[in-house]
């Protein structure tokens, strides 16, 4: 997949809000952390505004990312922050201009619906990174992280063995994102094709019976069959009904891909944390599980 364009000091960086709504309060140290990455920081016209939960309406949350796609002067959009929001734009979006310059596209949970979009429809890679109001409570290492791959710099990941890995090695194409999300967008125009690709998945507040069912979903769209490689990050803050399911979300995941002969590897350092590691969603990667597990992007 293409890569965009390697930002310096100096560039401009956008911040628009395609979710929930967010304040200057919760905005104001990711923006002094970008400007002392050498950054200029454009806000969103209606970053700001409130529709209920949202941060402004459809029709002023599209109209701020389409104009930070179309500046020629922005080098990447960074995504306020989740919620729900980003699948009532993304049928409103042009990306014409976009396909002809590529920049980052930072975000991660709710920004799943544009990292599988653009990932599957333009192939050009995206950053599934923290977001402006993760910055204060982000570990430096999850920021840092951030900042290498904007500035151009190689990303490789060394990360703890989880007792429930299956182990071996594969290479290709990492893809995914929120498993909610990526769930939500089965039999849209913004499905992932899967096929031979390494899966990321990872979520946040869900019941364990709902885990399996997208598990499971997934598994019936043949979207499991034939990775090259799946890896789960965060499954964090879990619920559980009065009668307990009776596994961990990794235990169902487990479950759900054990008759497949792919590694697989559980608790990678992304999603729903502190320390939110940086994946570059189509980038290519190289997947070890052993007993040590490592992580590189080629």
């Amino acid at each position: 997949m293409e890569k965009p364009a390697t930002l310096k000091k100096g560039d401009k960086v956008a911040i628009v809000s395609t979710a929930r709504k967010i304040s200057e309060e919760e905005i104001r140290p990711a923006i002094e952390v970008l400007n002392k990455w050498g950054l200029i920081v454009v806000l969103g016209e209606n970053l700001y505004n409130e529709d209920n939960q949202f941060s402004g309406t459809t029709v002023q949350r599209t109209s701020d990312f389409q104009n930070a796609l179309d500046d020629e002067m922005v080098k990447a959009v960074f995504c306020a922050r989740g919620g729900y929001g980003t699948v009532k734009i993304i049928d409103e979006l042009d990306f014409s201009k976009f396909i002809k310059d590529p920049k980052w596209i930072v975000g991660y949970s709710d920004v799943t619906v544009l990292h599988n979009h653009i990932n599957e429809n333009f192939n050009i890679q995206t950053l599934h990174a923290t977001m402006p109001i993760n910055f204060p409570t982000n570990t430096n290492e999850s920021l840092e992280s951030l900042k290498a791959v904007l500035f151009g710099e190689e990303l490789s990941y060394e990360f703890e063995a989880h007792q429930l890995n299956k182990k071996g090695t594969a290479e290709g194409i990492l893809v995914g994102g929120n498993l909610s999300i990526i769930y939500s967008l089965t039999g849209t125009k913004s499905q992932l094709n899967t096929s031979g690709k390494i899966l990321f998945i990872e979520d946040l507040d869900e019941y364990l019976y709902h885990v399996d069912r997208m598990m499971m979903n997934l598994k019936r769209a043949g979207m499991l069959e034939e990775l090259s490689g799946l890896i789960v990050g965060g499954m964090s803050g879990m619920n559980d009904n009065d009668i307990p399911y009776g596994k961990t979300a990794n235990e169902i995941i487990l479950d759900t891909v054990s008759g497949y002969n792919y590694p697989v590897c559980f608790d990678f350092p992304a999603g729903h944390l502190d320390d939110n590691k940086t994946l570059i969603m189509g980038g290519k990667v190289a997947l070890n599980v052993g007993e040590n597990c490592s992580l590189k992007f080629l």
